[in-house]
């Protein structure tokens, strides 16, 4: 069974004390594709050191996150603009917008999510979302660039039916993790109605574990528990869902 965990920060100082025997546990799950997800430059190196020792199986991303949208956010992009420039990537992400943790930045950050939705087209790239308490300023900007080429993945989708649908609409595979296993997490409670063409697999790892790890450091290997409860919610094998799932990703990522 072949497993795609589609967003995962493999670099992150979480797991500094033991990567390598993390992947390999992931791998041994049968988890053998990994995509990267970048924040901003100071983790570009540590992005390029991992593909470097993984190459069969890291697949890297280029982008600027929203919480590290800041006064310095022109040169940021900038840096991603030289980094596309220079090598190939598999997404534009993660982009988005964050009303979570800093509302002041909101009109910089939609200007930041808007410039990279745009390099994404000029690559033929997919855009990876980060959304958290920001849905209809996302689909704002989403709608303002609505068009064939724009196409990707909304990351740890949290929201309503309504919600999931809109982002259907707009060219957006759903990323379904952790969440999906809480017992307040309520995507749970339609996600079977949603066709799973639509869904893919993620972690989010060091973040969001699912049950029975909540609260603990996540890591790809538990992508099993999400494989686990989406073979519950649908009734289908867990091999059938990876290997939808890792089609869906193979359609977005074309890898």
């Amino acid at each position: 069974m072949i497993i795609t965990d589609t967003h995962t920060h493999l670099y992150s100082e979480a797991f500094d004390s033991d990567r390598n025997e993390m992947i390999q546990r992931a791998i041994d799950e049968g988890v053998t594709r990994f995509f990267i997800p970048a924040i901003d430059s100071q983790y570009t190196n540590a992005m390029l050191q991992l593909e470097q020792e993984y190459p069969q199986n890291v697949f890297l991303m280029m982008g600027l996150h929203p919480t590290s949208v800041k006064e310095n956010y022109e040169s940021e992009l900038a840096h991603v603009e030289e980094m596309l420039a220079k090598r190939s990537f598999y997404a534009i992400g993660e982009i988005g917008i964050d009303l979570y943790w800093d509302k002041s930045t909101l009109d910089i950050q939609k200007k930041a999510f808007r410039h990279q939705i745009q390099l994404a087209k000029a690559y033929n790239l997919p855009i990876v979302i980060h959304c958290r308490e920001a849905f209809e300023e996302i689909f704002e900007v989403l709608e303002s660039e609505k068009s064939d080429d724009l196409f990707g993945i909304f990351h740890c989708f949290t929201g309503t039916m309504e919600d999931a649908q809109r982002a259907i609409g707009y060219n957006m595979k759903l990323g379904i993790g952790g969440v999906v296993t809480f017992k307040n997490g309520k995507i749970d409670q339609f996600l079977n109605q949603i066709d799973l063409k639509h869904i893919v697999l993620e972690t989010d790892s060091p973040y969001l574990a699912p049950k029975p790890y909540r609260g603990k450091r996540n890591e790809s290997a538990y992508i099993v528990q999400v494989l686990e409860k989406l073979s519950e919610l649908y009734g289908l094998s867990k091999e059938k869902i990876g290997e939808i799932t890792t089609q869906n990703s193979k359609d977005i990522f074309k890898v």
